[in-house]
This record gives C-alpha cells, sequence and structure tokens, in this order.
C-alpha cells in the first residue's frame, strides 16, 4: 500500500513530515470493526477508493466517532505517535481548516486537506522529473534543457537560464522546490 504523506499537522510544520501508512490504519479498523464511525459506513456505490482510505484515515483522528476531529482529538493522536503538540498548536490547526466555524475539523475539511496534498505531491513528482540528480533539490538550466528535450521541446541553454532567472528568487541559478511550486501556480 502506498504511503500517504500528510504534512504534521497539517501544514503547520512544514518542517516536519508524518507518513500515513493506510494499510496500518486498515488493520486496526477491521479489528474494531464493531464500532462503526459514521464516517466508516459502507461507501456509496459512486465513492472510490481513495475516498475510503481516507475515511478510514480520518476516523483514526476522530476517536470519539462523532464525525468530527477536536482538538483534543488530534493532540492524542499526535501524542500517540511520540509527537507532542500543545493545545494551542492543536487549535491552530483546527482553525486553519474549519470551514464551517464549528470549532472542529469535519470529513470535508479534512479531504480539502487531503487533495492539497495530492497536490503538492503532483508537484513533487514533476519537480523530481526535472532534477538533472535526483534528490539534489535544485533544477539546473542544464537539467531543464535535457527534461525538455526528452519531451519534445528543445531548448537552448541560455533559453533555460532566462526561464530559471525568471523564478530564481535565491538568486542561485537553479530553481528549488518552492521556487518551482511558486511556478507551477504563477
Amino acid at each position: 500500500m502506498e504511503p500517504t504523506k500528510a504534512a504534521k499537522s497539517f501544514g503547520c510544520f512544514p518542517q516536519k513530515g508524518l507518513i500515513l501508512r493506510l494499510s496500518s490504519f486498515r488493520s486496526k479498523s477491521n479489528a474494531n470493526s464493531n464500532t462503526t464511525s459514521p464516517t466508516l459506513m459502507s461507501p456509496k456505490p459512486n465513492t472510490n477508493n481513495r475516498e475510503q482510505e481516507f475515511r478510514i484515515v480520518f476516523a483514526r483522528f476522530d476517536a470519539d466517532n462523532d464525525g468530527k476531529i477536536s482538538a483534543l482529538e488530534l493532540r492524542s493522536y499526535f501524542g500517540s505517535i511520540g509527537e507532542y503538540m500543545s493545545h494551542q498548536e492543536a487549535q491552530g490547526v483546527i482553525d486553519d481548516l474549519d470551514t464551517d466555524g464549528d470549532g472542529f475539523i469535519d470529513f470535508q475539511d479534512f479531504m480539502k486537506l487531503m487533495k492539497a496534498n495530492d497536490e503538492r505531491d503532483d508537484v513533487r513528482a514533476a519537480f523530481e522529473m526535472f532534477e538533472y540528480e535526483k534528490g539534489c533539490g535544485q533544477i539546473s538550466p542544464k537539467s531543464l534543457q535535457k527534461t525538455l528535450s526528452r519531451l519534445g521541446d528543445p531548448k537552448t541553454y541560455d533559453e533555460c537560464l532566462q526561464m530559471i532567472k525568471v523564478f530564481d528568487t535565491h538568486g542561485k541559478g537553479a530553481v528549488d522546490f518552492n521556487e518551482f511550486q511558486q511556478m507551477m501556480i504563477a
């Protein structure tokens, strides 16, 4: 099963990450199959597998099975995996994601977060395709030139250098992931 990566506390701690392994959630939820959360009811015929996986992950956070994640449940979950989160941090996460103002993260709020993570993963995959040296964290004019050529859009080195300069906010002659992400939404 492919891990789903969610930022630890949902983007409030961008320097840290948490990998949620959906297969481990499945095995735990199957063991507790007699406690049915509103979020784990039988999927509708048109509900896709990905959404059902997200419902399983959501249920791991929703300890009291009320269909909402509270700041206390968020803190409790992260505490259970060895990550401390203050009440203020947890409430900040809730406030950032809560779209209906009830002070909780409901499944729709959670889905928006997961879709945003999927989009970031897509941008990350595109970025990695352009990296010349895998894992170096930069797209150089040379790597851009080679990748564009492989994609059937050959450019000169100078053209690639000019493209890089437009988004190279740090002036280091290469585009890092954050600059690439800004380029993709520009």
